[in-house]
Protein backbone atom coordinates (compact mmCIF):
# COMPACT_ATOMS: atom_id res chain seq x y z
CA UNK A 1 0.00 0.00 0.00
CA UNK A 2 2.94 2.50 0.35
CA UNK A 3 3.87 1.82 -2.98
CA UNK A 4 0.16 3.25 -4.30
CA UNK A 5 0.58 6.28 -1.73
CA UNK A 6 3.75 7.20 -3.36
CA UNK A 7 2.38 7.02 -6.73
CA UNK A 8 -0.59 9.02 -5.75
CA UNK A 9 1.56 11.74 -4.06
CA UNK A 10 3.87 11.83 -7.21
CA UNK A 11 1.67 11.94 -9.53
CA UNK A 12 -1.00 14.53 -7.72
CA UNK A 13 1.91 17.05 -7.53
CA UNK A 14 3.32 16.21 -11.46
CA UNK A 15 -0.49 17.12 -12.52
CA UNK A 16 -0.38 19.57 -10.11
CA UNK A 17 2.95 21.55 -11.49
CA UNK A 18 1.70 20.45 -15.27
CA UNK A 19 -1.47 21.96 -14.40
CA UNK A 20 -0.44 25.21 -13.36
CA UNK A 21 2.19 25.67 -16.35
CA UNK A 22 -0.97 24.73 -18.89
CA UNK A 23 -3.26 27.17 -16.93
CA UNK A 24 -0.24 29.99 -17.72
CA UNK A 25 1.19 29.31 -20.68
CA UNK A 26 0.53 30.56 -24.13
CA UNK A 27 -3.04 28.73 -25.25
CA UNK A 28 -2.67 26.18 -28.04
CA UNK A 29 1.77 26.39 -27.82
CA UNK A 30 3.64 23.60 -27.72
CA UNK A 31 3.85 24.30 -23.59
CA UNK A 32 0.50 24.42 -23.13
CA UNK A 33 -0.12 21.18 -25.51
CA UNK A 34 2.52 18.71 -23.76
CA UNK A 35 1.98 20.21 -20.34
CA UNK A 36 -2.01 19.68 -20.70
CA UNK A 37 -1.27 15.97 -21.91
CA UNK A 38 0.87 15.17 -18.83
CA UNK A 39 -1.75 16.75 -16.80
CA UNK A 40 -4.55 14.10 -17.71
CA UNK A 41 -2.56 11.69 -17.75
CA UNK A 42 -1.22 12.21 -14.08
CA UNK A 43 -4.66 13.27 -13.15
CA UNK A 44 -6.05 10.10 -14.26
CA UNK A 45 -3.38 7.92 -12.42
CA UNK A 46 -3.53 10.17 -9.14
CA UNK A 47 -7.48 9.78 -9.59
CA UNK A 48 -7.30 5.83 -9.98
CA UNK A 49 -4.76 5.26 -7.42
CA UNK A 50 -6.40 7.84 -4.69
CA UNK A 51 -9.91 6.09 -5.63
CA UNK A 52 -7.90 2.63 -4.82
CA UNK A 53 -6.27 3.73 -1.60
CA UNK A 54 -10.24 5.29 -0.81
CA UNK A 55 -11.54 1.84 -1.07
CA UNK A 56 -8.88 -0.61 0.37
CA UNK A 57 -8.07 1.73 3.20
CA UNK A 58 -11.72 3.13 3.59
CA UNK A 59 -10.19 6.83 4.10
CA UNK A 60 -13.47 8.57 3.54
CA UNK A 61 -15.02 6.95 0.26
CA UNK A 62 -17.97 8.76 0.21
CA UNK A 63 -16.10 11.61 -0.81
CA UNK A 64 -12.76 10.55 -2.21
CA UNK A 65 -14.19 8.04 -4.58
CA UNK A 66 -17.02 10.54 -5.94
CA UNK A 67 -13.88 13.16 -6.16
CA UNK A 68 -11.79 10.89 -8.22
CA UNK A 69 -14.98 9.97 -10.65
CA UNK A 70 -15.13 13.26 -11.03
CA UNK A 71 -11.90 14.04 -11.50
CA UNK A 72 -11.30 11.92 -14.30
CA UNK A 73 -14.33 12.76 -16.01
CA UNK A 74 -13.33 16.35 -16.19
CA UNK A 75 -9.89 15.52 -17.55
CA UNK A 76 -11.46 12.69 -20.19
CA UNK A 77 -13.93 15.31 -21.78
CA UNK A 78 -11.77 18.09 -20.91
CA UNK A 79 -8.99 16.47 -23.54
CA UNK A 80 -11.77 15.06 -26.08
CA UNK A 81 -13.24 18.72 -26.30
CA UNK A 82 -10.22 19.77 -27.85
CA UNK A 83 -8.81 16.06 -29.20
CA UNK A 84 -11.77 14.81 -30.41
CA UNK A 85 -11.56 10.81 -30.66
CA UNK A 86 -11.77 8.82 -34.03
CA UNK A 87 -15.24 8.08 -35.19
CA UNK A 88 -16.05 4.58 -33.57
CA UNK A 89 -14.46 5.78 -30.08
CA UNK A 90 -16.46 8.68 -29.98
CA UNK A 91 -19.45 7.96 -28.30
CA UNK A 92 -17.64 6.33 -25.53
CA UNK A 93 -16.37 9.72 -24.46
CA UNK A 94 -19.62 11.35 -24.76
CA UNK A 95 -21.50 8.73 -22.96
CA UNK A 96 -22.82 11.22 -19.89
CA UNK A 97 -23.18 14.21 -22.11
CA UNK A 98 -26.54 14.18 -24.01
CA UNK A 99 -26.30 17.54 -25.28
CA UNK A 100 -22.69 17.08 -27.24
CA UNK A 101 -24.43 14.00 -28.31
CA UNK A 102 -27.54 15.53 -29.74
CA UNK A 103 -26.11 18.87 -30.91
CA UNK A 104 -22.53 17.60 -32.45
CA UNK A 105 -18.91 18.80 -32.05
CA UNK A 106 -18.57 22.75 -30.23
CA UNK A 107 -16.88 24.79 -32.43
CA UNK A 108 -14.99 27.93 -31.57
CA UNK A 109 -15.72 29.80 -28.43
CA UNK A 110 -17.55 27.33 -27.19
CA UNK A 111 -15.53 24.74 -27.43
CA UNK A 112 -12.40 26.34 -25.56
CA UNK A 113 -14.61 27.51 -22.75
CA UNK A 114 -16.01 23.88 -22.61
CA UNK A 115 -12.13 22.75 -22.57
CA UNK A 116 -11.37 25.50 -20.01
CA UNK A 117 -13.75 24.75 -17.23
CA UNK A 118 -13.58 20.85 -17.31
CA UNK A 119 -9.46 21.52 -17.03
CA UNK A 120 -9.88 23.89 -14.26
CA UNK A 121 -12.08 22.16 -12.46
CA UNK A 122 -10.06 19.25 -12.29
CA UNK A 123 -7.40 21.26 -11.38
CA UNK A 124 -9.48 22.73 -8.58
CA UNK A 125 -10.27 19.94 -7.14
CA UNK A 126 -6.35 18.68 -7.14
CA UNK A 127 -5.48 21.71 -5.70
CA UNK A 128 -8.24 21.37 -3.02
CA UNK A 129 -6.76 18.51 -2.27
CA UNK A 130 -3.27 18.99 -1.63
CA UNK A 131 -4.38 22.24 0.35
CA UNK A 132 -5.93 20.24 2.49
CA UNK A 133 -3.45 17.82 2.72
CA UNK A 134 -0.69 20.08 3.33
CA UNK A 135 -2.81 21.94 5.84
CA UNK A 136 -2.79 18.11 8.20
CA UNK A 137 0.71 17.88 7.14
CA UNK A 138 2.03 21.52 8.55
CA UNK A 139 2.37 22.57 12.36
CA UNK A 140 -0.11 24.57 13.81
CA UNK A 141 2.40 27.18 14.92
CA UNK A 142 3.79 27.03 11.31
CA UNK A 143 0.17 27.70 9.08
CA UNK A 144 -0.13 30.81 7.20
CA UNK A 145 -3.80 29.82 6.02
CA UNK A 146 -3.95 31.73 3.60
CA UNK A 147 -0.95 30.24 1.65
CA UNK A 148 -2.92 27.19 0.91
CA UNK A 149 -6.36 29.26 -0.29
CA UNK A 150 -3.73 30.81 -2.98
CA UNK A 151 -3.41 27.44 -5.00
CA UNK A 152 -7.03 27.12 -5.17
CA UNK A 153 -7.50 30.82 -5.99
CA UNK A 154 -5.07 31.21 -8.28
CA UNK A 155 -7.04 28.45 -10.26
CA UNK A 156 -10.28 30.10 -10.08
CA UNK A 157 -9.41 33.49 -10.53
CA UNK A 158 -6.89 32.33 -13.83
CA UNK A 159 -10.22 30.18 -15.05
CA UNK A 160 -12.50 33.26 -14.89
CA UNK A 161 -10.59 35.31 -16.72
CA UNK A 162 -10.48 32.73 -19.14
CA UNK A 163 -14.14 32.16 -19.39
CA UNK A 164 -14.32 36.08 -19.34
CA UNK A 165 -12.38 36.56 -22.15
CA UNK A 166 -13.63 33.82 -24.30
CA UNK A 167 -17.11 33.83 -23.91
CA UNK A 168 -17.95 37.35 -22.59
CA UNK A 169 -15.47 39.34 -24.11
CA UNK A 170 -15.46 37.17 -27.61
CA UNK A 171 -11.84 37.60 -28.47
CA UNK A 172 -9.35 34.91 -29.56
CA UNK A 173 -6.65 36.89 -30.28
CA UNK A 174 -3.57 35.39 -29.25
CA UNK A 175 -4.70 32.17 -28.72
CA UNK A 176 -1.85 29.87 -30.52
CA UNK A 177 -3.79 26.83 -32.68
CA UNK A 178 -7.87 27.91 -32.36
CA UNK A 179 -9.42 26.11 -35.55
CA UNK A 180 -12.62 23.53 -35.10
CA UNK A 181 -12.42 20.51 -35.55
CA UNK A 182 -11.96 18.38 -38.27
CA UNK A 183 -15.62 16.82 -39.60
CA UNK A 184 -15.69 13.14 -38.87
Amino acid sequence: MRMTYLVHIVAGTLGLLAGYVALYAAKGGRLHRKSGMLFVWTMLTMALFGMTIAVVRGIAPAINVPAALLTSSMSITALTTVRPLTFGSRWLASLGDLRLMRSGPLNGARRLARHLWRMCFALFVAALSASVQFVKMVPEEYRIRSLFVLPVLAVLVTMFYWLWRIRIRRRLQGIVGVIAPEPV
